[in-house]
């Protein structure tokens, strides 16, 4: 693939050029239009038509906006006057660089931008230039538009955003087919051994107490699952020595807008599921329906005198069964190799990212990410080097809590 940081069009998108030019096929018939969080309203009017990935959503794009007050652009290229594509994004302060991501960072996961799959065949790599042609137009102040964690496909229809210069993500997403059913993804995937820890762990909840699984559909009940999980994940973060993506409040507060509001849909786009044992929550996931996938968004098990029984696991086993039964075709993992997901998944997605510059700050930014995503692809690839990494991490997480301890005690 094309390295990234390398120019559209000779070297840049910049402020002062003009709109590359659309394919023949439809010179003439294409616009753009880019506007400010006002435009969200049209967004989510196209949404309603519109092939797109959670992390893309109406939803997600408005509760991020409104929790974060986050600074939104929304571009659209139109053909004859409909809406073909459209990127909200949100801008961001990089060091002394302005950087326009879809909206929620490193908490939007396998990207599809909103299209319109009847139009996209008219939409090829010079179209969507003209669109960040006028995004450096309309805010010249934007350096670098980074669009990173694209799935290749949704739905089997291409990514549109594929037709820019594009270098592999450093993180494989992890998924399993559901073909067949149940039993039929059992049957390949060490379905005996599952089916018996499953039932060595029901008799082990048994001797505490009852245990359910939970799925929210209350504000109250997502308000608890959520404040469950919050903890679990400061501490689960605290022990591996990083920052807590979840620690912000106006991420909080996101996240409990997003789900509390998808329960007004027939059928949640968004939706949370934790296993109580003993009426303690000891395992929780987070989830989001699309298409023909069902996608864990995040998942949390408590650091408590049940998790030697590995909660999660339990968890999985019953939200991929009942996945199953409800008609999806894929159960994703999303993004992250771990040994819990190997357990199931046979898929193995390579997930995709675009560095656009549109000055010559944001090319210069679009090298030095570009080489730290060889980097961190280099680690995370190799298995010694990740081993390493993560002991030294969770090391120096520890040294940094004694100091800490002492500081309480006096």
């Amino acid at each position: 693939m094309v390295d990234a940081a390398a120019s559209f069009d000779g070297n840049r998108v910049a402020a002062n050029e003009a709109p590359a030019r659309a394919p023949a096929s439809s010179q003439g018939r294409l616009t753009t239009a880019v506007s400010d969080g006002a435009g969200l309203a049209g967004y989510a009017e196209f949404c309603a038509s519109a092939l797109f990935a959670p992390a893309q959503s109406a939803s997600w794009v408005r509760n991020w906006t409104a929790e974060t007050k986050a600074d939104t652009v929304v571009a659209t290229l139109n053909l004859e006057g409909r809406p073909a594509l459209s990127l909200a994004l949100e801008v961001v302060r990089s060091g002394p660089f302005r950087v326009a991501r879809f909206a929620g960072g490193r908490h939007a996961n396998g990207n599809f931008p909103a299209a319109d799959p009847r139009l996209l065949p008219a939409i090829d790599g010079p179209a969507i230039r003209s669109l960040l042609s006028a995004i450096a137009r309309a805010r010249p102040d934007i350096d670098l538009v980074s669009l990173e964690r694209l799935l290749p496909d949704l739905d089997g229809i291409a990514n549109p955003l594929a037709a820019l210069p594009n270098f592999p993500s450093p993180n494989l997403a992890l998924a399993v087919g559901l073909d067949g059913g149940f039993d039929a993804l059992l049957s390949r995937a060490s379905g005996k051994r599952k089916r018996k820890k499953h039932r060595s762990q029901t008799r082990k909840f048994e001797a505490v107490g009852t245990f359910r699984r939970i799925e929210a559909r209350t504000r109250e009940e997502v308000d608890r699952l959520l404040d469950a999980f919050l903890d679990m994940k400061e501490v689960r973060f605290a022990k591996m020595g990083i920052a807590d993506v979840f620690g912000d409040k106006e991420v909080r507060a996101f996240f409990r807008a997003l789900f509390a509001d998808a329960l007004a849909e027939q059928k949640p786009s968004f939706v949370l599921h934790g296993l109580e044992v003993a009426g303690k929550l000891r395992a929780l996931t987070g989830s989001s329906r699309s298409g023909k996938r069902l996608i864990c968004e995040f998942g949390a098990i408590g650091e408590d005198d049940l998790a030697f029984t590995s909660p999660g696991d339990f968890l999985f086993f019953d939200n991929i069964q009942e996945a199953c039964e409800q008609g999806f075709d894929v159960y994703d993992f999303s993004v992250g190799d771990e040994p819990y997901k190997r357990l199931w998944c046979d898929i193995e997605v390579r997930h995709f990212e675009v560095l656009a510059p549109l000055t010559l700050k944001g090319r210069a930014l679009a090298t030095a990410l570009r080489q730290g995503a060889r980097a961190k692809a280099f680690i995370k690839n190799n298995p010694t080097v990740w081993k390493l990494t993560k002991m030294l991490r969770r090391k120096a997480a520890g040294q940094a809590a004694a100091p800490a301890a002492v500081e309480e005690d006096s």
